[in-house]
């Protein structure tokens, strides 16, 4: 399977949104926009001059799967940055499409941004995402529960990673 990154647009964002808002991905992934309208102002936001976010689109064989994306950027930071990823078609889950689209995103957020770390947030209930963030290079750094869900926290050192 050919993996790629795509410009995000807002037709892209509006399907992800639909795609992303369903009860088995908000149970392993916790999104932050809760309408479509949100989704979209979130979208808009991120086209702005000094946007603190980022994200492309994951193609699988030249379809639109997924998405990649840094918020809360700020390169002088610690993090930089936090990541998320997300494959919305559950018959891919487990081919190693987020581990490539990672592979393939976090080189270009890196150097657009200056990122020197990276973070990301998974539930502990989530173990694809954790075997992802495990081959990615993140280590995690805390374990706690927010909102009675168990959850961690990861960090990768972009400046570790290039030595």
């Amino acid at each position: 399977m050919d993996i790629l990154l795509g410009n995000r647009t807002a037709e892209s964002a509006a399907r992800s949104f639909e795609r992303m808002n369903t009860p088995a991905i908000r149970a392993t992934l916790p999104l932050k926009a809760r309408t479509a309208e949100e989704a979209m102002a979130d979208f808009h936001a991120s086209q702005l001059p000094g946007a603190s976010s980022f994200g492309r689109t994951i193609l699988a064989d030249g379809r639109h799967v997924g998405d990649v994306w840094c918020y809360c950027i700020d390169p002088a930071g610690a993090p930089s940055a936090m990541v998320s990823c997300c494959v919305f078609e559950p018959e891919l889950w487990g081919q190693g499409i987020a581990s490539k689209a990672l592979a393939l995103f976090l080189p270009e957020a890196a150097q657009t941004y200056a990122l020197r770390t990276v973070g990301a947030f998974t539930f502990s209930s989530n173990l694809s995402s954790i075997r992802v963030l495990g081959k990615s290079g993140f280590h995690l750094m805390e374990e706690f529960v927010e909102n009675g869900v168990s959850s961690q926290y990861y960090l990768l050192d972009l400046e570790q990673e290039k030595r």
